[in-house]
């Protein structure tokens, strides 16, 4: 199984509902979503449009090449790890509920409560340097931050603002009505995870450590993953991302891993050791916008870290949205 990445997230009758809670939605959904569609790179034609496009798709299928800390050019050594941007946003940011890059580039400007300000989407691709890939942000008038706008603006041809593109996210199934249980996940990676990411979550690299070849499969904790600061470090953003996608090559019609079984194994990683990012009190500064499942405080709601990490979610959403009556009241 891969995680945040590519080639990586009660009784017999309550275990059926959940199962049937799950499985009813997605086979609509798959019937009656219109078919992913997703322009095709290889028609443009070799002008600098054509080649800046190509370049943020090369960009984000080996960031380890062309910026991550062993590429051949020490000036381009922007990302911390030896990840790639398709580790999360799976086939190159193309595949249905695998984190698409499909419609994004009309979402911005964008409001995020993490900034808790009106950000671009150079911001947003920033963010993800600085976090999934534990580095440091792209300078705003480069040629690289230029490619991956480029071709997320390429990916979203047709897309107009404002409009709902199925097969967006990761999904959203039901929530446990429980804590998330680290042991019974421990037995899932190794049983489902290990035989690609190793039983210590490592990988498996394609060649030696200094030859700027990444990984075949990514490391899902420690000093090569993403820090703790990334939005795949979150319960229900992991749970989702592994339901939909893993092990690699699943279908999100059809998930391989039943739903308890997929929030558990994402719990499992969630807990494992990993870069820490420094100052994340400082995001959410409007504290009631801080989701559910962020594993940092400071919080607001008055539950404390564990809960946040493991839920169960249920009664820390009802309490925000008791505060945020409260606040408008």
């Amino acid at each position: 199984m891969q995680l945040p990445f590519t080639a990586w997230i009660s009784g017999a009758v309550g275990m059926a509902a959940l199962c049937l809670a799950v499985a009813s939605p997605r086979l609509i959904a798959a019937e009656l979503a219109p078919a992913w569609s997703v322009p095709d790179i290889d028609k443009l034609p070799n002008d600098p449009w054509g080649k800046l496009v190509r370049l943020g798709r090369d960009q984000t299928v080996a960031t380890y090449a062309h910026l991550g800390p062993e590429a051949a050019d020490p000036a381009k050594h922007y990302a911390g790890n030896n990840l790639t941007c398709q580790n999360c946003h799976l086939e190159a940011g193309t595949k249905q509920f695998g984190l698409p890059f499909v419609g994004v580039f009309a979402d911005f400007p964008q409001y995020r409560g993490r900034e808790g300000k009106v950000g671009s989407l150079e911001d947003r691709i920033n963010g993800c340097m600085e976090r999934s890939m534990n580095g440091r942000a792209l300078p705003l008038d480069g040629t690289e931050m230029a490619a991956f706008v480029a071709y997320i603006k390429f990916l979203s041809t047709g897309v107009p603002i404002g409009a709902q593109t199925s097969g967006r996210g990761t999904g959203d199934m039901p929530k446990l009505s429980r804590a998330a249980d680290l042991g019974h996940g421990k037995a899932v990676f190794a049983q489902t995870c290990a035989s690609c990411h190793g039983l210590d979550g490592q990988g498996k690299r394609h060649g030696p450590v200094g030859d700027a070849g990444g990984y075949e499969f990514p490391p899902l904790w420690g000093p090569d993953s993403f820090n703790d600061g990334a939005g795949m470090n979150r319960l229900i953003s992991a749970a989702n991302f592994v339901h939909s996608n893993m092990p690699n090559g699943t279908s999100w019609a059809a998930p391989a891993l039943s739903a308890e079984d997929a929030w558990d194994v994402a719990a499992y990683v969630e807990s494992q050791p990993r870069p820490a990012r420094p100052h994340l009190e400082n995001d959410f500064p409007v504290r009631l916008q801080k989701p559910v499942d962020t594993g940092y405080g400071p919080y607001i709601d008055g539950f404390d870290r564990t809960q946040h990490r493991l839920g169960p979610f249920g009664p820390i959403e009802q309490k925000v949205k008791d505060l945020k009556a409260e606040k408008a009241s």
